[in-house]
């Protein structure tokens, strides 16, 4: 029997939205503060998921003011569908706008500039009926929903408020379905953190009265002791085969009480079976669960190592805010990533930088850099107050540590002009076994980051500074994202021959 392994999608990747047509599945994801923005993925099987490019790939689809800006503003939770021939993405610019829909023939696009709807909140959705009213439910807080005119952004009735969950704190991520002769309204709620629930409620119209499903909510990991924790914002499926899936998101935390996640919020994947009474039962999220009957469409994984010889940079490739041109070229010095420094620092927006995200637990991340005379190097970043910097300039290296308020140098080097190989590398750490010498159990963060100049596989690397990692995590940085370890500039400019990032053995 076939077996997939959860998270289906690796690394921050939340609020998962996902669509089907024929034996295509379509899965959008939030990006934050992030550009390109709203990763999409495809699958023939919901369990191998290949990004194919980004929603919002243009600068002015994008508006992400820096005046003002803050980690984990941007783009919340969009939702993907396809009708009459199109599909559709409505989603919500916390930073710039509100809540817009744009629409595509292809899913890897071109994708529209936005149409900006007059509605307050976050977390819309699109369900159309057979006569093609559309209707929108979104999160002001409450849930709330409008009948609207997608394609002029207009709203035709409403916005009235709609069935708002069980009493937990936070209703959000609203997904309406029309299933045999009932709508469904499917929530998150609980707040997005280890209370996170999945509940849901059913009504002849979009218009109500709504009734709550007897076992809401119908999905939670709260208060148990399973690995994969936060269990929300969830999606519904079908495949070919008549079974349904639910996509959702969750956390894998580590370390001591209580707990650590650095990885973000991730998609994951579970079954859905229907009683006899019409309601949803959800399992819960395994580690591991027989696959979905059908096709197997595994897809060729993505090379460890990017050498910067394709004319684009790959979709998976991100920066902070924007990527403005003249800050990054492929083509000054060919077979190289040349960045240009926006601005003199990582601790406040508009520097320049280009990331990959932390997609394991355990992982090493490399580069080959040639400083000139700029500065520049490797980051491990969750956001401009929480950061760890491998950073090459001046024939010097050093690790800079910026913990909340605090900046220090932890370590430094002298190196010889030219090229050179900088290394991160991430073990998780784990809990300390109980000693004679000190009963109980010690407290641990959830990994240690190691910072090394050469290939640490490779003789004569050097070891700089071990630093730990919980200062790098949602719980001490907050917000809705997770580690991004990526290549940066802050002065003149600095060249990047190849990027390598690959899980550890044991991840």
């Amino acid at each position: 029997m076939r077996t997939y392994d959860n998270p289906v999608i690796r690394g921050f990747h939340p609020d998962p939205s996902v669509c089907r047509v024929g034996d295509d599945y379509y899965l959008v994801c939030s990006s934050f503060e992030y550009f390109p923005g709203v990763p999409i993925f495809h699958s023939k099987d919901l369990v191998h998921w290949r990004q194919i490019g980004n929603v919002l790939d243009r600068p002015g689809q994008l508006p992400l003011p820096l005046p003002g800006s803050m980690a984990s503003r941007g783009l919340y939770a969009p939702t993907i569908r396809h009708h009459d021939g199109r599909f559709w993405i409505i989603n919500t610019n916390v930073s710039g706008g509100g809540n817009y829909i744009v629409t595509a023939e292809r899913p890897e696009g071109p994708w529209s500039d936005p149409v900006w709807i007059d509605l307050p909140g976050i977390d819309p959705d699109l369900a159309w009926e057979e006569d093609g009213t559309c209707w929108c439910a979104f999160t002001v807080p409450g849930i709330h929903i409008a009948r609207i005119d997608p394609v002029k952004g207009e709203v035709l009735e409403g916005p009235f408020p709609t069935w708002s969950g069980t009493g937990l704190k936070w209703p959000e991520a609203p997904h309406l379905y029309r299933i045999g002769d009932w709508w469904y309204l499917l929530i998150a709620e609980g707040g997005t953190e280890r209370g996170h629930a999945v509940s849901i409620a059913r009504a002849r119209s979009p218009r109500g009265p709504w009734e709550g499903a007897p076992a809401n909510p119908v999905l939670s990991h709260s208060g148990t002791d399973r690995p994969i924790q936060s269990t929300g914002h969830a999606d519904l499926v079908t495949a070919p085969d008549g079974s349904w899936w639910m996509v959702l998101l969750g956390t894998r935390p580590r370390g001591y009480s209580p707990n650590f996640q650095v990885l973000g919020r991730e998609t994951f994947l579970t079954p859905v079976e229907w009683d006899e009474n019409g309601w949803p039962v959800v399992a819960p999220v395994p580690e591991r669960h027989p696959a979905p009957a059908g096709a197997w469409h595994p897809f060729p994984a993505l090379p460890a190592r990017d050498d910067f010889d394709a004319p684009t940079l790959a979709p998976h490739w991100i920066s902070p805010y924007a990527r403005p041109d003249g800050s990054w070229s492929l083509t000054e010095r060919a077979g190289w990533l040349t960045l240009t420094a926006t601005g003199p620092t990582l601790d406040r927006p508009g520097y320049t930088f280009v990331g990959h995200r932390q997609q394991h637990h355990d992982c090493r991340a490399a580069a080959l850099l040639d400083p000139g005379t700029g500065r520049g190097g490797l980051s491990v970043r969750m956001d401009e107050a929480h950061h760890y910097d491998l950073e090459a300039g001046d024939r010097e290296v050093s690790v800079i540590a910026r913990i909340g308020p605090l900046r220090q140098t932890v370590a430094r080097r002298p190196v010889p002009p030219g090229p050179l190989a900088l290394a991160v590398t991430v073990r998780t750490t784990d809990i300390v076994s109980p000693s004679p010498e000190f009963p109980g159990i010690e407290p641990t963060g959830p990994d240690t980051i190691a910072f090394w100049l050469g290939d640490p596989d490779a003789p004569g690397a050097e070891p700089l500074v071990e630093l730990e990692g919980r200062y790098l995590s949602t719980e001490v940085a907050t917000g809705f994202t997770g580690r991004v370890i990526g290549m940066y500039a802050t002065d003149g400019t600095v060249a990047f021959d190849w990027f390598h990032y690959e899980p550890a053995p044991s991840a």
